[in-house]
């Protein structure tokens, strides 16, 4: 699979200076936590969920996540995961291919259980996503993936979200913290990305952000992503791929904030842009935005119209791209600083390696832009595909 891969050849050409690379699930764990993009969430309940899993890959969809928990009620848990089995089994027989697939369990036991009911049709499992993961939990959870992963003799990941009460409260936040990164760090192997809760924490006080605002704009919330970062995405080796909090809205919504889509990068695209903005996706825009500018990458995803705009602003700029390759040729292995190649801004070079690596990563699974197009060319292809 590959992020545009929906695309035709000739108008990726088009759109890409260096295209998106290929890769599977069993590519390296840097890479795939990197090409997780946008991960597509949907109830473990759906009847025709084997179908909807391949029509969602046709669609550029590389990663989802079959979930079990607070997306389906309490009185379904048992009928779901029958569901799930049918679902993969007839995944296996029709032999196609399908994204990164992930279960999300509420309970360790869930796990060693499934596993062991999905027989031969494990092989299309990726991993698992671990709710409500703290220091106590999560051991449980990762001692079951273990377990599970040496029985069925396949690889699989986990993907903790960090969402519980402790690690929102500032009294507890600090040695949540603390716990949740030992606990990692002991299983980092397994361990594939990070999720980030934020319905959860904002459950905790009785909010719930508007279209209008980002996770950022409530600052209890946007305290905790940065504390998170702080600790476990930090880029000296020890951090994880941290990914971007759902976005909630998908359909036109009563407005009291103007729109935050300028008109100037649109061009002759003003139908795109008014679409945009019916839909409520100019506020998702920005918090793409505010996701890579606060370390996060990826997203996760409740709506089949998130996807695109997610991964056209994951795209490496040609001007990025130039200054990364910039910055990391090996005779600039001593520092120093210099001027971009778009005459623009200071790259200096031991301050900004590290982006700089993490950048041509990003460039590696989602594809270096064409120095005249922009995330408005790039979405327009993907809704013409």
């Amino acid at each position: 699979m590959r992020h545009f891969g929906h695309i035709s050849p000739a108008v990726r050409e088009s759109l890409f200076f260096r295209e998106p690379c290929e890769f599977d699930a069993g590519s390296s764990s840097r890479l795939l936590s990197t090409a997780l993009g946008a991960t597509l969430y949907s109830p473990a309940t759906r009847p025709r969920l084997a179908e909807d899993v391949i029509k969602q890959g046709g669609q550029g969809v590389v990663s989802m996540v079959l979930c079990l928990e607070d997306s389906i009620d309490d009185a379904e848990v048992v009928g779901a995961e029958a569901n799930l089995v049918r679902q993969f089994a007839d995944l296996e027989a029709r032999d196609a291919e399908v994204p990164l697939l992930f279960i999300r369990v509420r309970e360790p036991e869930q796990i060693t259980d499934l596993v062991r009911r999905l027989g031969s049709s494990v092989r299309l499992l990726s991993g698992f996503v671990l709710p409500k993961f703290t220091e106590e939990r999560g051991e449980l959870f990762l001692e079951a993936l273990t377990a599970a992963e040496a029985s069925g003799g396949h690889r699989l990941f986990a993907m903790p979200v960090l969402e519980s009460p402790e690690l929102l409260h500032l009294e507890t936040r600090g040695e949540t913290l603390r716990g949740i990164s030992r606990t990692v760090d002991k299983y980092r192997d397994r361990v594939l990305a990070l999720r980030l809760g934020v319905t959860d924490f904002c459950s905790a006080y009785g909010l719930r952000r508007a279209p209008d605002m980002t996770a950022y704009d409530v600052q209890i919330v946007g305290a905790v992503i940065g504390d998170v970062v702080n600790v476990l995405g930090r880029s000296d080796g020890t951090g994880f791929t941290i990914t971007g909090p759902v976005w909630e809205y998908f359909r036109l919504q009563e407005r009291m904030f103007k729109p935050q889509l300028r008109r100037s990068p649109f061009g002759q695209a003003e139908e795109l842009r008014t679409a945009l903005i019916e839909h409520d996706l100019d506020g998702l825009l920005r918090e793409i935005e505010l996701d890579r500018a606060n370390g996060l990458l990826g997203k996760t995803c409740i709506h089949p119209s998130h996807i695109l705009p997610v991964h056209a602003l994951s795209v490496v700029s040609h001007e990025e791209y130039t200054d990364a390759q910039d910055i990391l040729r090996p005779e600039r292995g001593g520092g120093g600083v210099l001027r971009s190649a778009y005459t623009n801004k200071m790259n200096e070079v031991k301050p900004h390696r590290a982006w700089a690596e993490r950048t041509l990563l990003r460039a590696d699974v989602f594809g270096v832009a064409r120095e005249d197009v922009g995330f408005v060319e790039l979405l327009a292809a993907g809704v013409t595909a």
